[in-house]
């Protein structure tokens, strides 16, 4: 196993065989991350060098033309060898192992304006004062702060980026545009796990950040069995966290994987399934969940894993058999996942039945989005669960879909669409009386 991260006191992250000597690209795999709430707080994730010992963000309001407003912030930094010394594949499909170790940089943005438009850029450097004219030669990338009236997601998984077949993440890429179109003022993009084909390959991290929709919009997500895993099956949560910087309130060895954060009066909890195999690891989960869930009141409360909490195929139990009764216990409105490549959507069930909406949980979970890696086509009614399952969709071998999801005070509206932006279902999901 590799040694994995060790604190540092300031920094960057990079792959020291890949880019030329310019200071600016020692700097890449940036993202905008969720804060713990988003409306006034946003993590900012990158990677640098290990030859460029400081860096940080600028950032100010889109509508700051002349940047007369510019805020400055340095990251925590950890050195991160997890990824070195992997098996992997390059973009050629050739094997290698990867040679790259770099300083993991997080920085937290706070006091922010809800409800904004933000830009932001990455800068080599220790004093921001003296690398001003840098901002000319760097790419800007935005993320917009919660706090409007109303409110809207992406959501989309599975899509298992792999830089031998750049055809799975351009797919997903333009089920992203039809949502987009459908909704062009959409605020941010949810994924729910299988973003990388192995998550310990890093290139594939590094050029999946490159993606116009990372630079355009904050993503949050869930970490995938795939996500999880090296080309050798090394399996360990740290690769998906020191590919992002999520929220470190997670429980204990699950900091920065499993997380929570307030996007407006929506409370989103983040659960990784790897660690859940078991009773220990499940119960562990159980007990944070509601310890969140009882620390947060919110109007809604959204949790997300990777697993399918049911088979599409055939509608029998998954993980719906494991959470049911915490979610009717906690009143969990919105429960998502993805993993099984077939889109599952129940009515809203609870105490095992379904109600009128105004009581229990709607679980849906993702098709698949590479044009790659569906099952085969769903047909006719389910053979198990066929009064809680109340739609199933996916395309055979060949599926790409995504959702929207919409909010205001007074319901949440889930939209599958096709490859071609057709909605094909829709589901209410009512703001609850009492929480």
């Amino acid at each position: 196993m590799k040694t994995g991260v060790k604190l540092f006191m300031t920094g960057a992250l990079l792959c020291t065989s890949i880019f030329s000597n310019g200071q600016q690209d020692k700097i890449y795999s940036i993202t905008a991350c969720p804060g713990e709430n988003v409306s006034t707080q946003i993590n900012i994730s990158w990677a640098a060098d290990t030859s460029l010992k400081h860096s940080f963000v600028a950032y100010t309001e889109l509508k700051d033309k002349k940047l007369k407003r510019i805020k400055y912030a340095a990251p925590a930094m950890e050195y991160c060898d997890i990824f070195n010394g992997i098996y992997s594949k390059n973009s050629e499909n050739e094997n290698f192992y990867q040679d790259v170790i770099f300083y993991k940089c997080g920085a937290e943005l706070k006091n922010l304006k809800p409800d904004s438009e933000y830009i932001y850029w990455i800068l080599p450097g220790e004093k921001p004062e003296e690398e001003r004219e840098a901002l000319e030669l760097s790419e800007a990338r935005h993320f917009k702060t919660a706090g409007a009236k109303e409110w809207s997601a992406c959501i989309i998984s599975d899509f298992h980026a792999y830089d031998p077949l750049p055809g799975r993440l351009e797919a997903a890429s333009a089920m992203m545009d039809k949502v987009f179109e459908y909704d062009k003022e959409t605020d941010w993009v949810l994924h729910l796990g299988d973003v990388c084909a192995w998550g310990g390959s890093y290139s594939f991290w590094q050029n999946l950040y490159e993606n116009e929709y990372f630079k355009k919009f904050m993503w949050a997500g869930v970490n995938g069995n795939h996500d999880n895993m090296s080309r050798k099956y090394e399996l360990t949560n740290q690769y998906f966290k020191n590919a992002s910087f999520y929220p470190r309130n997670g429980y204990g060895g699950e900091e920065g994987v499993c997380y929570f954060f307030k996007y407006n009066d929506a409370l989103f909890i983040m659960l990784n399934n790897e660690n859940m195999r078991e009773t220990d690891g499940l119960e562990a989960a159980m007990q944070w969940v509601r310890k969140v869930i009882t620390e947060n009141p919110s109007r809604y409360i959204i949790v997300c894993e990777h697993y399918q909490w049911f088979f599409g195929n055939d509608g029998s139990t998954s993980q719906y058999g494991r959470w049911s009764e915490l979610f009717d216990e906690c009143g969990v409105d919105l429960a998502l996942s993805g993993n099984n490549h077939i889109y599952v959507r129940t009515g809203c069930i609870y105490d095992g039945e379904v109600t009128d909406g105004t009581k229990g949980t709607v679980y849906i979970q993702t098709p698949s989005s590479d044009n790659e890696r569906g099952q085969e086509k769903v047909t006719g009614a389910p053979l198990h669960n066929g009064d809680f399952i109340k739609f199933r969709w996916n395309e055979g071998p060949n599926t790409v879909g995504a959702l929207h999801l919409g909010a205001n005070k007074r319901m949440m509206t889930v939209k599958l669409l096709d490859r071609n932006g057709n909605v094909l279902d829709s589901v209410n999901v009512l703001a609850k009386k009492k929480k």
